[in-house]
């Protein structure tokens, strides 16, 4: 009797050691072919990825590499370089160069003249070049109440409105952490900033919801998207904690949400914003890539 019941334990261990090989066996492949630079994408998402984080390689081997990954575009370009990202057929989803800085914004009406004066002629420039989208921001609070924050980014908004209608452009407040990497600033909730959407009352004004900050500051991520995504134009990605790779070092299950935000009907652009930890940055960015492209 011992001696059968020595005999079955080891066939079913050796059946589970064979299965979990197996398992593992297919895992490695699955995520082999996930990775493979020439496997084509679904076409679901359009892909980018913001410059800021390949600051180290030229922008020309930047868009060599996002070609053959299969990316669109490249975030967070000014006008310098657009001519570069349009030799390669890539495309500047969310242009910036009219902002002062993170800090300095529409709520504080102190920066509303210089604002003015930097989105008045770049709203042409990002037409005139084709494309749509333009980076802002609330900057800090100092102080200022919710309503006072609503009241002070409306008054200047408004004013770049009628130019940003006539050229159709979309002027796109990103949503940031106030928690962690942004001190004091205002736009910091989504619900916040769908409350300044709803007082413009134009098309031509939405939210960038990067899911990294939004994570940190409110989480609840595919709810939100959920709900507030009439006013959302445009999304970055990034790992948390840390603002790394998107992988299962860090809480966020990107699939899920990116699955999400393609059942909202989103026809816009997903961003890769995440700081790459590995030396091989490519490899970190098409590996994220496969990840989100559901």
């Amino acid at each position: 009797m011992e001696h059968n019941r020595r005999s079955v334990i080891k066939n079913i261990l050796a059946g589970t050691a064979a299965l979990s090989v197996t398992g593992v066996l297919s895992t490695f492949k699955a995520e082999a072919a996930a990775m493979d630079q020439h496997a084509p994408l679904k076409g679901n998402i359009n892909h980018s990825a913001c410059r800021w984080c390949y600051n180290d390689i030229p922008l020309d081997d930047l868009c060599k590499n996002a070609k053959e990954i299969g990316l669109k575009g490249i975030d967070l370009v000014g006008p310098k370089e657009w001519p570069v990202l349009k030799k390669y057929g890539l495309y500047s989803p969310m242009c910036n160069g009219a902002e002062i800085n993170l800090t300095d914004g529409f709520g504080d009406k102190q920066f509303h003249e210089q604002l003015i004066k930097n989105y008045t002629a770049m709203i042409p420039l990002v037409a005139e070049a084709g494309y749509t989208n333009l980076i802002c921001f609330s900057g800090s609070r100092r102080g200022k109440t919710d309503e006072e924050g609503w009241n002070n980014c409306v008054a200047g908004l408004k004013q770049l409105m009628p130019l940003a209608e006539k050229h159709k452009v979309v002027l796109v407040m990103e949503l940031l952490n106030s928690k962690v990497n942004h001190k004091d600033y205002q736009c910091d909730r989504t619900w916040w900033g769908a409350e300044l959407c709803k007082r413009l009352g134009s098309e031509h004004f939405k939210l960038l919801y990067d899911i990294y900050h939004m994570q940190i500051d409110e989480g609840d991520v595919i709810h939100n998207i959920n709900e507030f995504h009439p006013y959302i134009a445009h999304y970055h990605t990034g790992g948390v904690p840390g603002r790394n790779e998107i992988d299962d070092t860090q809480e966020l299950y990107y699939p899920a949400i990116m699955k999400a935000i393609v059942a909202t009907g989103f026809k816009g652009y997903v961003a890769q914003e995440f700081i790459p930890k590995n030396p091989d940055k490519m490899a970190s960015l098409r590996k994220a890539i496969s990840i989100c492209d559901v």
